[in-house]
């Protein structure tokens, strides 16, 4: 089955991106290929897409030899122009429903690879969710190659010292080894956003310390007041913050944009 550009089998199904689902349809093929080959090796791998939309990122993957290409699209609207893609390459299926609601590792064995033009509405709380998993279980994923608005994957490779650095720098860094691969400009999308978005490449690190939860918590109060020191704002949540800065050789002065992911280990194993 020949399959139409993604513009002509947009119009044939007669389906325009929603705003109120966060879509932004890639519908370049040679940029999807680009982000596919970003991805890594397809060969031996589940992949699974989230938000396929049109099908952009699902076509280069197939193309390039992807065996088992599982999507989750929550637009109902798109099951026949899906369908059609699922007719010419019997490897892909799709499961129409909520990502958030889905443990995405029961919908093929591992090694897995996710690979997604994350709507940016839901982009965060995917992203935490998946490191939670890949972090006690480390078999969860070969790989994510995500994109997200920049500014978010500013915030993901973020250093310490800097506006960006916060929770999620620290949480993803920790779990993860991150990288900026390429930006993709807004012209590439329909419609085009406001905002450049970006390819996030993500691979765990072989070993990680510490409970997920108490990492969590630990970076949790020491970022809700990013301009007062660690002392006043953890204090609520640990009241023996201070003393324990203090123990760790860690400035009571300092703010949680200046700690080395380091040391928010430490300061999370401690206030245990």
């Amino acid at each position: 089955m020949s399959l139409p550009s993604i513009f002509a089998h947009l119009r044939a199904h007669g389906i325009e991106p929603t705003k109120a689902l966060g879509q932004n349809f890639l519908t370049d093929l040679n940029i999807t290929h680009k982000i596919v080959r970003a991805a890594g090796p397809l060969t031996g791998h589940t992949l699974i897409e989230v938000g396929p939309g049109p099908g952009g990122l699902s076509r280069a993957a197939l193309e390039a030899g992807a065996e088992q290409l599982v999507a989750i699209e929550q637009d109902q609207r798109l099951q026949g122009l899906l369908a059609e893609i699922s007719a010419a390459y019997p490897a892909f299926t799709v499961h129409f429903g909520d990502a958030l609601d889905m443990d995405v590792t029961q919908l093929g064995p591992a090694p897995r690879r996710v690979l997604a033009n994350l709507p940016y509405n839901i982009a965060t709380p995917l992203i935490l969710g998946w490191l939670k998993q890949w972090h006690s279980d480390e078999t969860a994923f070969a790989s994510l190659t995500l994109m997200f608005q920049k500014e978010v994957a500013d915030r993901l490779t973020a250093r310490p010292r800097t506006k960006a650095y916060g929770r999620l720098s620290v949480m993803a860094q920790w779990i993860c080894e991150v990288r900026a691969v390429f930006d993709l400009p807004r012209y590439l999308f329909l419609p085009p956003p406001k905002i450049t978005s970006t390819v996030v490449h993500f691979t765990r690190r072989p070993s990680i310390s510490g409970d997920f939860a108490q990492m969590e918590k630990t970076v949790a109060a020491a970022f809700s007041q990013r301009r007062k020191t660690l002392k006043k704002a953890m204090k609520s949540a640990f009241p023996h913050i201070e003393a324990l800065l203090q123990d760790l050789g860690i400035p009571t002065t300092s703010r949680a944009e200046e700690l080395s992911l380091e040391e928010f280990v430490k300061l999370a194993q401690a206030l245990k």
